[in-house]
């Protein structure tokens, strides 16, 4: 911190320049612990990743293919890697794989990253258990990740208080309504400091290979990037991309302004003619773009549009009905209950206990 401090010492002369410096400083602060302060000749770094029933291969794959890659190019062990669960019995991911693992208890200690992976829902009654292994890391110098749903497990276990942190964008409603004070956005990846949470998918990918980068160099990570066909590393920078918002790339900027209105008044739903003031369109014009684009009313798409929210928060949490009612803009939950049956055929708690399991 010596550095740092010389840094704002001398940004002081221009009050400008400090609040430049000031940013900048927090910027490499919240990174800097990625390299976790182990010189090159130390070993490899040692990862363990915490597995959970219903885990996303996709995931896990994408985050330990790029440190074998990187093994393999620079002809050392620069990173070593033990799959764990709490018990050291094999767990089983989302697409029914096997996969044998150690004891949790019996790795943790000596790691320098620990990553929980998550994927399906746990079980509430599991969730303790993992909650209790993640405080026990934590109280180590490991770093703390997630990968996937399991930025949630880190929540619960209140690892990510102060720290930025992301999950999968279909699950980032229901966190943000049962976490309102975490930072947690919609980036592919977060690295704060001692915690690392990754969306999901090939997003871990990504964020593995900004760990190489940082720690070895961009040569050996565009190198192990171009092992996989991956032709742009995508940064801490890059937002997550969801389906909704590929479908609206093409439209109307009036209709994507609209939409994005709509969407950041998901809990106060805004009057239809409001929108159009505020856009510059009458309500008859709004009606004819949104049924000509979207073969929807504005007021039909809007409720639509509350329904998903509200779809996401029965399946990706344990949010009481009631409470989904009041952050989807329903007057009752009898009201939310009516237009769930009318959309999806049956009632919401029906549609949270169909959801699958681990």
């Amino acid at each position: 911190m010596g550095i740092f401090a010389a840094i704002m010492t001398r940004t002081r002369i221009e009050q400008g320049a400090f609040a430049y410096a000031e940013v900048f400083i927090v910027h490499l602060t919240r990174r800097a612990l990625i390299s976790h302060s182990r010189s090159s000749d130390a070993g490899p770094r040692r990862i363990v990743f915490l597995l959970a029933d219903g885990l996303s291969m996709m995931s896990l794959s994408s985050a330990i293919e790029p440190l074998r890659s990187a093994n393999r190019l620079a002809g050392d062990t620069l990173y070593d890697w033990t799959l764990a669960s709490l018990d050291g019995e094999p767990v089983h991911s989302s697409s029914g794989i096997a996969l044998a693992a150690r004891t949790f208890d019996d790795v943790y200690k000596d790691a320098d990253y620990v990553f929980v992976c998550g994927g399906l829902r746990l079980a509430p009654a599991l969730e303790p258990a993992f909650v209790a292994a993640l405080k026990r890391a934590a109280r180590t110098q490991a770093v703390i990740g997630s990968l996937s749903t399991a930025t949630y497990l880190l929540a619960l276990a209140g690892l990510l208080g102060g720290y930025h942190c992301t999950i999968h964008w279909e699950n980032l409603p229901a966190f943000t309504e049962a976490f309102p004070d975490l930072l947690c956005s919609s980036k592919l990846f977060e690295i704060d400091r001692d915690r690392m949470t990754c969306s999901g998918g090939i997003a871990a990918m990504d964020m593995m290979l900004h760990l190489i980068k940082t720690q070895h160099g961009s040569d050996l990570a565009v190198r192990v990037a171009n092992q996989f066909h991956h032709e742009r590393m995508r940064d801490t920078a890059d937002d997550q991309r969801g389906w909704r918002d590929q479908n609206h790339a093409s439209l109307p900027r009036g209709i994507r302004r609209a939409i994005e209105m709509m969407r950041a008044h998901v809990e106060t739903p805004l009057q239809i003619n409001d929108i159009g003031s505020a856009i510059g369109m009458t309500s008859r014009q709004m009606e004819r773009l949104f049924l000509r684009h979207l073969n929807a009313t504005p007021a039909r798409y809007y409720v639509q549009l509350r329904l998903e929210r509200a779809h996401d928060m029965l399946t990706y949490s344990s949010v009481p009905v009631a409470d989904v009612a009041v952050a989807t803009g329903f007057a009752s939950p009898s009201h939310l209950a009516r237009w769930v049956r009318r959309a999806y055929g049956i009632s919401p708690t029906e549609l949270r206990a169909a959801q699958p399991r681990s």
